[in-house]
């Protein structure tokens, strides 16, 4: 099986983003960062609520990083 692919949509010159990426760089080892406004689709469901992380293309957390939410999923993949 492979391992969780966790993202994290964001936008260039976006503090709440640049802290969630180091929050979130503290409790999850391996993310990718992608610019939501590069994206059509991506602009369309998360637009409004960047920082996102999706974990396999589903939601675990928005504007704000859930560390319990995170740390259990990252346990279970």
């Amino acid at each position: 099986m492979a391992p969780a692919r966790f993202l994290v949509w964001t936008r260039e010159d976006c503090a709440l983003c640049d802290g969630f990426i180091a929050e979130l760089a503290a409790i999850l080892p391996a993310f990718e960062i992608r610019d939501v406004d590069g994206d059509a689709l991506a602009l369309r469901r998360h637009g409004l609520k960047v920082p996102v992380l999706t974990c396999d293309g589903s939601v675990v957390c928005h504007g704000r990083v859930d560390a319990a939410a995170v740390l259990r999923l990252a346990r279970t993949l």
